[in-house]
């Protein structure tokens, strides 16, 4: 049997790019039932410098892409690789961009119970198919009750600076070893892999790693 790998994932939960490397990922693992990797999430804010209230996502796209035809090219790539991985993103129901460190305390306690991946399933769900405003403490606390988390425990913490911290250090460490883009994907604690890379790419680590652990 193959030992078991660390595969490190940073990403965030607003990340279209992150999503889809997601799905690319999952797809090559549930061929491969028995690969190594042991997966941890670590959180890598997009827009730190985000107010905590988040803000009209349509302002947010034009200031950074230079206007509405800056945004619209920018994510052409977007939709066109979203669609050929079979997901959905509603662009159109998107209200407002939010800030994401309350989502990765949520995807940092879900963790603790085990259930950290599932959490970033249920994020980018609620965020890129259901529209949701995953800055929102309700919201965050019914998304972690989807999961069987308990959802009043999750609101309660979401109101004190629990975690705060940890949250920023550890998204703080990543940039200062030279991240600073996502989804970022780290085999065996050595070999970055940048990017939404496609499932062959994945069954060809897994197959590498495999063999040459048999």
């Amino acid at each position: 049997m193959t030992d078991a790998i660390k595969l490190d994932i940073m990403s965030d939960p607003i990340c279209p790019w992150c999503y889809i490397g997601k799905a690319h990922l999952d797809r090559a693992l549930e061929a491969h039932p028995n690969h190594p990797f042991v997966i941890e999430w670590h959180p890598f804010q997009l827009n730190p410098d985000m107010p905590a209230g988040g803000m009209d996502r349509r302002a947010y796209l034009e200031a950074k892409f230079g206007g509405k035809e800056g945004a619209v090219r920018a994510y052409a790539p977007v939709v066109e690789n979203a669609e050929k991985a079979g997901l959905k993103i509603d662009f159109e129901g998107m209200q407002r961009t939010p800030n994401t460190l309350d989502a990765h305390r949520l995807i940092h306690w879900a963790g603790i119970e085990g259930k950290q991946t599932a959490a970033v399933s249920a994020l980018f769900k609620a965020y890129f198919v259901d529209a949701r405003d995953i800055g929102d403490a309700e919201v965050l606390a019914d998304i972690a009750d989807t999961i069987d988390m308990d959802a009043s425990v999750v609101l309660r913490l979401l109101g004190t600076d629990a975690d705060r911290e940890d949250i920023a250090a550890r998204d703080a460490h990543s940039r200062s070893m030279g991240i600073n883009s996502v989804p970022t994907f780290i085999v065996a604690q050595q070999h970055a892999v940048p990017g939404a890379q496609p499932p062959e790419l994945w069954a060809k680590v897994i197959a590498e790693l495999t063999q040459g652990a048999a």
